[in-house]
């Protein structure tokens, strides 16, 4: 399959590349179709060709990070499906600001300028990643906070993200779903699922964690409540209740057995609660079913 993209440059007073947008995208028989106007100089407009098998090689640069982001967030790549080793090295810090990019170099002078009333600038984050619709809008999806969710983000249509929560690059929803928690890289929401308000999910960006964790479908994560394994479909964590891999597990089968939490990752119709007396950690049969509101992911 061979890709194609156009983009457009931001570029530092040092002519380094800041970051990227990609319009118009050629991805097999899929395409991204923008019209780009005022480019103002050829050094600014980016051209880049490849295949599939380049989607699996490490980063080289700004160019093939930007266009990797962008391939995530255009639905056009699921997430941890494209090698993004490199990514990190290859994208610079940024002063993120209403005005667009700007150098860390270059960010002192256009402060200074703005107290003597040249410019209107107001400073929105310094970091690597920009949020999501600086370059993308989703299509049919609500945000409450734009500034939560990060470019590379990939959000199916029907997803609702409210104020608390959080989307990392990476990462996302495969259909519609609440979210009020956070979704760290690498991790996967499936259709119909409900991550309550504060609730977590581990990513594989700290403490060398290469698990990926997904939740499957009709899941409920409660307020407040945290994920270090996968959840098959029709599972619920009950509010407050953090479950790591090790986890000790008491299974409600009337054997008494005890497992650890990573050894039940990825099984389906599973209630885990946290018993109010003991303070052990239950599993047993999950028999009820969420379901999502579907005014609140009607979102034409």
């Amino acid at each position: 399959m061979n890709i194609k993209a156009i983009g457009i440059a931001n570029k530092s007073s040092n002519d380094d590349i800041l970051d990227v947008f990609y319009p118009n995208i050629e991805f097999g028989d899929k395409k991204i179709n923008n019209e780009i106007n005022g480019i103002n100089s050829n050094d600014k407009e980016i051209i880049i060709e490849c295949t599939q098998e380049d989607l699996n090689r490490p980063i080289e640069n700004i160019q093939e990070a930007y266009l990797k982001l962008h391939l995530l967030s255009y639905r056009l790549v699921l997430p941890n499906s494209i090698n993004l080793d490199g990514l990190f090295n290859c994208l610079p810090n940024v002063a993120w600001t209403n005005i667009g990019p700007i150098g860390i170099n270059d960010i002192d002078l256009k402060l200074q300028e703005s107290k003597y009333g040249k410019n209107n600038i107001f400073i929105r984050s310094i970091d690597k990643f920009p949020c999501l619709t600086d370059y993308i809008i989703p299509k049919n999806v609500r945000i409450a906070d734009a500034s939560r969710v990060r470019l590379g983000a990939y959000l199916s249509e029907g997803t609702t993200i409210m104020h608390e929560g959080f989307v990392n690059f990476n990462a996302g929803t495969l259909g519609k779903a609440m979210i009020e928690g956070r979704i760290s890289a690498g991790v996967v929401i499936g259709n119909n699922s409900d991550l309550g308000g504060g609730s977590s999910t581990m990513g594989t960006l700290s403490g060398g964690n290469n698990i990926k964790i997904s939740i499957g479908e009709n899941c409920l994560l409660g307020a407040n409540s945290g994920l270090g394994i996968s959840l098959g479909d029709n599972c619920t964590v009950e509010a407050g209740l953090y479950l790591t891999a090790g986890t000790k597990v008491h299974l409600n089968d009337g054997k008494g057995e005890i497992k650890k939490a990573s050894e039940l990752s990825g099984h389906s119709n599973l209630l885990y609660l946290r018993d109010s007396l003991t303070g052990k950690v239950l599993a047993k049969e999950n028999k009820k079913s969420i379901k999502l509101n579907e005014e609140l992911h009607d979102n034409d």
